[in-house]
């Protein structure tokens, strides 16, 4: 197939997880010999604060470990559509992208014959209901929602008439364990920005209290800490590392015993079953993994096995103690969490939904699952 994809960046992770799955899909789809162009603005915020704050080399770098990995920039006044979507065979466009350049793909698809899909993945469609409501989504052949509540909300509010549950997941050809020989470099890591405080009271019960009350060496990385939050983790003896590029999280997982997941509060109040993607990264590195309550409401994992649950702070300290001290339950459950990811949650798993919708969408299978000695150069 020839795809066209519409996103706020693949070059850039500062602050934008997005691109975490963009750039293993891009790559899966690339490898099963698709054709795949990746458009994003010209100036977008997370691109601009990534080179604002560390310079364009992070670019160079992101190569070595995404070979080939491009994009092509637009602006909504010169971006034509007629060049731009000539020959393709599907077009995303993800809800970060502007009410108007989602309507003018949405005309421009009446008059031809493209599958045209749209993808979101993001609480804004509880939190931001009518800013998502404006979006003109008639022209539309469906939606890729990261989670079934979303998708339901996108059905019954009737802002679509197809939906499809399309979970984020693992880039396993980046995220995998790494050697270590016994040599960390602490206890705990955790990787994650603030989240403009809609974790805050989270953070302080599930991370932060937690490390200074057991002493433990931890590392934080993310951005958008306020002055507040790194005296919080200053007085807790947790050292800051700032923005960690996320292909570099690997990496840094095999150099701690533990990490934790702290989901954002709208995801644990209004959007059970949806994760967020650093659950799957962290386990598909084969790090133990405790989190604070959510609800696997669509059974992705298997909670107490894949990965320890902490309902209290009191809790959380309790699971770190037991993963520190005990080496061989340490063991179990971050192999249990790295088969789980394997067989169901990476990429490759997505990128098979993603086949199988464009069968449903009439699109010709020998596009679809192209064979070996049929693959175009990718």
């Amino acid at each position: 197939m020839n795809i066209t994809l519409f996103y706020h960046s693949i070059l850039s992770d500062w602050n934008h997880g997005n691109a975490h799955f963009l750039r293993g899909v891009v790559r899966e789809l690339q490898e099963r010999g698709h054709q795949v162009q990746v458009y994003e603005p010209k100036n977008g915020w997370s691109l601009q604060n990534l080179i604002k704050g560390y310079g364009e080399e992070k670019l160079e770098e992101l190569q070595s470990y995404y070979p080939g990995i491009s994009t092509n920039f637009y602006t909504l006044e010169t971006l034509d559509l007629d060049e731009v979507l000539a020959d393709t065979d599907l077009v995303l466009v993800h809800e970060w992208s502007e009410h108007e350049l989602v309507k003018r793909v949405g005309e421009h698809r009446k008059q031809n014959d493209y599958k045209l899909i749209f993808h979101d993945t993001h609480h804004r469609a509880v939190t931001e209901r009518e800013s998502m409501a404006k979006y003109d989504l008639s022209n539309y052949d469906g939606v890729l929602a990261f989670g079934e509540v979303i998708r339901d909300l996108y059905l019954q509010e009737g802002w679509t008439t197809k939906a499809w549950t399309w979970h984020e997941a693992a880039d396993t050809s980046v995220f995998y364990p790494h050697e270590n020989e016994g040599e960390y470099d602490g206890d705990l890591v955790w990787i994650g920005n603030w989240g403009d405080e809609e974790r805050t009271a989270e953070l302080h019960e599930f991370l932060i209290n937690p490390v200074k009350e057991l002493g433990l060496k931890a590392k934080i990385y993310g951005v958008r800490y306020p002055k507040h939050a790194r005296k919080s983790l200053a007085n807790a003896g947790i050292e800051y590392g700032g923005w960690l590029p996320n292909y570099k999280a690997a990496e840094e997982f095999a150099k701690y015993k533990v990490t934790v997941h702290v989901p954002r509060r709208p995801y644990v109040q209004a959007l059970p079953g949806i994760p967020t993607i650093r659950p799957f990264e962290a386990m598909a590195c084969g790090i133990p993994l405790i989190s604070s309550p959510w609800n696997d409401s669509e059974n992705l994992f298997t909670p107490g096995e894949d990965f320890l649950v902490a309902r209290t702070g009191e809790e959380m300290k309790q699971h770190l103690q037991t993963i520190l001290t005990n080496k061989e339950k340490a063991k179990e459950l971050a192999a249990h969490g790295l088969e789980t990811i394997r067989s169901r949650h990476t990429c490759a798993h997505r990128v098979d939904e993603l086949e199988k919708v464009c069968e449903e969408l009439g699109i010709e299978t020998a596009k679809i699952y192209l064979t070996q000695n049929e693959q175009s150069p990718a």
